[in-house]
């Protein structure tokens, strides 16, 4: 029995041995992590392999009761029997793969025992396929929701898938073969199960916390580096990105590339890499023009023209924005080593981020230019019949009264200005709006004397930025459509005042007549057509105010027959003059 027990010793170890092999090999892994179809056959045709093994490399055991121990048994008479790890296969099948795997395991070593066996003993048939299913059956159940059962319940299947088997040799070999293969092939299959699968369990977590370690790496690297994308990569930003990957990592020398020129070398070889000079290394130049990453491991490979450039192995990785390549990250070594699973992902992993975040911010830049665009075009839709009245007011006083005519035009000459200088900026300061309203104010006052008076109630500083127009475009409404059939005691309020330390409220009040319930509805979201004019200043002014400061700072109107206010709140910002 000593003797059986190690040589069966040594075909466990083989087994372990092949094992250990199979799961360093990342295709073995992937079949273990989701059990598919795909998976399922590849696991069948593996473990099948393995449970063949077992039978050529069992210990044979003559009628006499002798152990005969052949390299590799070859045929086996029909009166012997063998002591193998057959059951060991099935058993790690049945865990691994699920209770089918584990049947059609079972039964490709148990066909192959009988066969090679002389067609003899075909009880192993039925023991294997039973073995291999129950244990598949039970170790799905019994393990909930982990990759595999714990190492207390795989050696109990172990256990229990021998006994079945022990069971039907005794039923059809008797009890004296039973004494002599029972504790080695009980023990030493119990131990091999439970060692096999704690070598997939081990280095499948190694290998999730090796990804969890590159993962917090790439997001570390990734929180450093990423405000230097905001405003695009540039060779300032791309210097800072290549030296804080330099400190943070085993790099000799960290690169970064537009199509064409370095934009930053960080370490060895940074004095002929030089930022602005085109890229000098044929590797960068083909990853630039593939889109394709590439390894190097020799000076040859990576192809500098410089004699005497330290760089002897790299990784290249394309930046793609939109599927166009449009630089490159370059890692360095001054040793021709190979790099390790860690470094290649994690240059990846930060290629991957970098073109992404790239992406990102030439959308946000031209989600930008969009809304500028947009608001300048806003901006400059005045309408026109204010000035085509102006003009024919000061025809009209041209006749009558010349110093008036005088100061009508001197006026619409400062509203023209206002308007051109306003037309050209986003916000202006409040004395220059009001400057602009105070112009439009005196054309009409002096087109209809004595009927509007301008009210002003501002308790912040003249140097306020507010949007441009945006008094004007309130107080133009109230004289326009406020005060229908009167000619005296109309008033208009205009408030600005501060609500906390970043709010502004902006309002306009009138003692009108109020607004029709039907235009209340449409104003500020649609051109207003009933009303005379385009009836899309107040549209363009809530799209501009919601462009600029968000959908919080959108028109709030309230009206009765009493009179109607318009009212807006935003950010409150100054001018900022610069002193020589």
């Amino acid at each position: 029995m000593f003797n059986l027990f190690v040589l069966l010793t040594e075909r466990l170890g083989i087994i372990m041995l092949l094992a250990f092999i199979l799961v360093n090999m990342h295709f073995f892994r992937n079949l273990l992590e989701k059990r598919t179809l795909k998976s399922q056959v590849w696991l069948t045709i593996i473990f099948s392999l393995f449970v063949i093994m077992a039978n050529l490399t069992g210990v044979e055991i003559s009628s006499s009761k002798e152990v005969v121990t052949p390299l590799i048994i070859t045929g086996l008479p029909q009166s012997d029997s063998i002591a193998n790890t057959r059951i060991l296969v099935i058993t790690t099948a049945g865990i691994t793969g699920g209770p089918y795997v584990g049947m059609l395991v079972g039964l490709v070593g148990g066909l192959h025992r009988v066969v090679f066996g002389g067609f003899s003993d075909y009880f192993y048939i039925i023991s294997s396929v039973l073995i291999g299913y129950f244990v598949g059956a039970c170790g799905d159940k019994v393990k909930g929701s982990k990759l595999y059962p714990s190492t207390i319940w795989v050696a109990i299947l172990a256990f229990v898938a021998e006994l079945i088997q022990m069971a039907f040799i005794f039923a059809f070999h008797g009890l004296g073969l039973i004494k002599l293969i029972f504790m080695p092939m009980v023990l030493l299959n119990t131990i091999g199960s439970t060692l096999f699968i704690e070598i997939l369990k081990t280095y499948l977590s190694n290998e999730r916390q090796l990804k969890a370690v590159q993962t917090k790496d790439v997001l570390e690297l990734t929180n450093k580096t990423l405000p230097y994308f905001r405003n695009g990569l540039d060779v300032n930003s791309a210097t800072h990105v290549c030296q804080i990957i330099k400190k943070y990592t085993n790099f000799d020398a960290v690169g970064l590339t537009d199509r064409v020129n370095v934009l930053a070398h960080v370490g060895a070889g940074e004095d002929h890499h030089i930022s602005g000079e085109p890229v000098l290394t044929d590797l960068s130049k083909t990853v630039i023009a593939t889109g394709k990453e590439k390894l190097a491991y020799s000076k040859a490979e990576i192809g500098c023209p410089k004699v005497d450039c330290p760089l002897e192995s790299a990784v290249v990785f394309p930046l793609r924005v939109n599927n166009e390549t449009i630089g490159a990250l370059k890692l360095y070594f001054c040793a021709g080593r190979h790099m390790t699973v860690v470094e290649e992902n994690l240059v990846r992993g930060l290629a991957m981020i970098f073109s992404g975040q790239m992406a990102i911010g030439i959308a946000q830049e031209q989600t930008s230019l969009l809304n500028e665009a947009e608001i300048k075009a806003l901006q400059v839709q005045i309408n026109p019949h204010f000035f085509f009245n102006a003009i024919n007011t000061i025809g009209a006083l041209m006749r009558v009264d010349v110093e008036k005519a005088h100061q009508a035009l001197m006026q619409l000459s400062v509203f023209f200005r206002s308007s051109l200088q306003s037309g050209q900026e986003k916000e202006v300061t409040l004395a220059q709006e009001k400057r602009h309203v105070n112009a439009y104010m005196s054309i009409e006052k002096i087109r209809f004397p004595d009927k509007f008076t301008l009210d002003y109630r501002v308790s912040v500083p003249e140097n306020t930025l507010l949007p441009s127009f945006c008094l004007q475009i309130f107080v133009e409404n109230a004289v326009r459509h406020a005060f229908k059939g009167r000619k005296t005691d109309n008033w208009i309020t205009v408030e600005l005042k501060r609500l906390n330390d970043n709010q502004l409220s902006i309002r306009v009040s009138d003692n009108g007549n109020g607004i029709d319930p039907a235009i209340l509805k449409k104003l500020g979201k649609k051109p207003v057509t009933e009303s005379k004019g385009s009836g899309t200043a107040l549209y363009n002014l809530n799209k501009r105010l919601q462009g600029l400061y968000g959908t919080s700072s959108q028109l709030q109107i309230s009206t009765s027959p009493a009179g109607t206010t318009f009212k807006t709140v935003i950010p409150i910002k100054y001018e900022v003059h610069k002193q020589s």
